[in-house]
């Protein structure tokens, strides 16, 4: 009997996007499988044809990941339809990479791209808890007392969820850096908010164990070898596949 695959992974592995993406993907109809259009769920044998919004997909032989320096302003989004600077269209890598990932339009730092997806998937899955940490700045100044409240759990009543604790380091009265080990929607600018702080700068220093370090703003680098095995050490990735 021929090895399945599911659609979603077979989609991730051949660097198209992650499983999450493939199946909103799958559910818009733009994937199709020998000609017809896929549903999701399914699970394709080795000989299928398939091909998302009229492109065919092959599976990548090489894995990329790129650190890449996001400046403010550059959305990580696909959709061009306002006009905004996309990560892809800054990076201009010659193979199609993705953003592992997101950091919104006003912030900037490190964002991982790759073709990966089973890598990015083991990098995004929250209950890995993988860290993140970022520089922010505030417009007023922001006490010890306060960072010690924020960094034991922040109730954000927009999305009724509470804040995992987290550590945060103060640097100067209106500047701290913050470990996160999750990654809920604009988290740190709705943490500060809660405690009456604006965010007037936030920047994003490391990922695991892929430190920004120098690169400088709009730039983008291949990860080492030594990176990318502690990459996938960390996320619980053999040499060959995934696994968690």
């Amino acid at each position: 009997m021929e090895q399945q695959i599911r659609l979603n992974k077979y989609l991730s592995s051949a660097g198209v996007c992650s499983r999450r993406d493939a199946d909103r993907l799958i559910a818009a109809g733009l994937v199709t499988v020998d000609g017809r259009v896929a549903v999701t769920g399914e699970k394709i044998g080795p000989d299928a044809q398939v091909m998302v919004e009229g492109k065919k997909v092959t599976p990548k032989e090489k894995r990329v990941v790129l650190a890449v320096h996001k400046p403010r302003g550059v959305v990580c989004s696909t959709d061009r339809r306002w006009g905004d600077t996309t990560l892809e269209d800054m990076v201009g890598y010659p193979e199609r990479v993705f953003s592992v990932g997101r950091l919104d339009k006003d912030s900037e730092g490190l964002i991982l791209m790759t073709n990966d997806g089973t890598l990015s998937d083991a990098i995004l899955r929250g209950r890995n808890g993988h860290e993140k940490e970022y520089e922010v700045l505030t417009d007023r100044p922001a006490d010890r007392h306060t960072l010690q409240l924020m960094a034991g759990g922040v109730y954000l009543e927009e999305l009724n969820r509470t804040t995992k604790p987290c550590r945060i380091m103060r640097l100067s009265k209106d500047r701290f850096r913050i470990i996160l080990t999750e990654g809920l929607n604009r988290q740190i600018r709705r943490m500060c908010a809660a405690f009456g702080l604006k965010v007037t700068r936030l920047k994003r220093i490391r990922v695991m164990n892929i430190e920004l370090g120098t690169l400088p703003p709009g730039k983008w680098r291949e990860l080492t070898e030594e990176e990318y095995a502690g990459l996938k050490r960390e996320c619980g990735l053999d040499e060959d596949r995934g696994r968690t």
